[in-house]
Parts: structure tokens; sequence; C-alpha cells
């Protein structure tokens, strides 16, 4: 019968064991309830031919769950205290390999290359550090990993704006960066009770499916999200203000942003809020020749 790491208890016990002191910096707050991490990792709808990611394993609670759930588990861990622990607390699962790195500096393409050998079905899996989540969520989808999609928990207000739809009030620049590469819904939601330190914010789980193509084509990606996050610099403001006030030397370029603007059938007094990713996608495209 498995000693489940993720209890009050069993927490504590290893924590008192190494001596271990949070870092508030690392963001670092340990689940202690099993069966959230059950839900969690039956969210990711994993096999036993799966292989999963996991980024910040702490002492690893939900790394175990993961390890009897799939084939591989590589989990990074930026906080080199830990790493003594993981040997220990996951010393019965041969299944799992703990890398030394700070996920935004690590080539996660080539980790998966050397540790997912034939492994075709892969998805990330992590109880996110909220002080980094929108970094890290923005680099494992720009980067396209060979991933199925992502299972992670975050500031509930986070993953709210990810999922957000046209015309909400959460509705902004990262959910259309986010919406870009793959479909967003929130699976659950979590109190703070459930967590060792107590976090002063809500959580939710977010599930991420990777979509095989862009749901718009755009003669440049990285320009389309330029024109989204000037679109909602000030809520308040029409895109018109946002654009000229947001885009490069945009304040000279006020008639070509009207034209644009034009062009997409976009009224300039509307609000960034109220654009569909497809008025986006045109728009961006628009706007291109005079910002290149």
């Amino acid at each position: 019968m498995y000693k489940d790491i993720a209890t009050p208890v069993r927490t504590k016990e290893i924590l008192n064991q190494y001596g271990f002191s949070f870092k508030k910096s690392l963001g670092q707050n340990f689940i202690i309830d099993p069966n959230i991490l059950r839900n969690i990792v039956s969210y990711a709808n994993l096999s036993e031919e799966s292989g999963a990611i996991e980024i910040g394993p702490g002492i690893g609670a939900l790394t175990e769950h993961l390890a009897r759930n799939c084939k591989k588990v590589v989990a990074f861990e930026i906080d080199g205290r830990l790493l003594p622990v993981l040997e220990d607390t996951l010393s019965s699962y041969s299944n799992v390999k703990v890398i030394h790195s700070d996920i935004l500096k690590a080539d996660v393409a080539k980790v998966i290359e050397e540790e997912m050998q034939g492994i075709k079905d892969i998805m990330v899996v992590a109880n996110l550090p909220y002080y980094v989540t929108t970094p890290i969520l923005m680099k494992l989808l720009h980067d396209r990993l060979p991933i199925r999609g992502l299972v992670v928990m975050m500031q509930k207000e986070v993953a709210d704006r990810i999922t957000a739809k046209p015309g909400t009030k959460n509705y902004g620049s990262l959910s259309i960066a986010v919406q870009y590469y793959a479909t967003a819904e929130v699976v659950m939601t979590v109190p703070k009770t459930i967590f060792m330190p107590q976090p002063n914010v809500d959580s939710a789980v977010i599930r991420l499916t990777m979509r095989n193509m862009p749901p718009i084509q755009v003669i440049d990606e990285d320009f389309l999200f330029i024109v989204a996050r000037a679109s909602f610099a000030q809520r308040r403001k029409t895109i018109l203000n946002n654009l000229q006030s947001g885009l490069p030397s945009g304040k000279e370029k006020k008639q070509q942003i009207v034209d644009a603007l034009n062009q997409c059938g976009i009224e300039p007094t509307r609000r960034g809020e109220t654009l569909t990713i497809e008025e986006y996608g045109k728009l961006s495209d628009a706007l291109l020749p005079h910002f290149r």
C-alpha cells in the first residue's frame, strides 16, 4: 500500500527531517491533499504509455501520483535543497527523472527527445509557481513542444483570464496568446486549505489541449501578440487610442491605424476586449506593412 506524501502529517515529517524552510521568492506552496492530486492526474488522461513533464515537484507529492499512472516522469526543480528530498521520497519509483534546472532556461524539447524516447503521448502536469505562471506557460506554448497538452494549477485569477471569451472583463492579451496555441478550460477550483503554506489567493486547475493548427493564419505571429498587448494597454481606452500609444511610433501613424481598422471592418471606437481572435488576426496583418 502506498503511503502518500501529500498529507499534512507526512509533509511535516519530511520538512522536519530535512530542516526545509519555504522560500517565498520561489513561490513554494505544497499540496497536502491526495484527492486533489488524484483529480489533477485524472484530468490529464494518462495511460501506461504516456509521459509527464512536471515543473516544481517540491517534495514529490504530485510526482508520485504521476509515476503511478504513466510510463515516465521528468520533473524540473529549481531549488537544489529539494534534490536530496526527492531522491528519498521518490526512491521507490524507477520511472522518475528529476532535473535540477530553471524551466525558463531549460531546453525542454531536447530533454523530451533524450528522456521520452518512444513515448508518443506527453502531457505537462504541474502545480506552477504563481509568480512565474505566465512566462512558463508562454515558453512551453511558444516552443511548440511535442505535447498533447497541459493540466496545471495556478492562481484562479490567471486561470480566468486565460480561459476568458471576448466581451468579458477577464478577456485580454493573455487569453488571445494562450488560445492561439490551445483550447483552454478550467477543470477544477481548489481552496487555499489544501496548500502548505496557504497562499493568499484562490487557485484553479486549467487544461490546455494543443491545437494541430492555430485558429487563424497570420503573416507574423509575434506581431499578432504585440498588437494584442497594445490593444489592452488601458482597458477603458478605444482600440485606436491604445494602438496609437502602444505600437512603436503609433502616434505618428494614426492615419495608417485608422485605415487598417477600417479595412478590417473594425470601428476605431471599439475597445480591445470586444475583438475576437479572428479580428486580431486580420488587424495584425493589415497593420504589419506600416510597422515592419
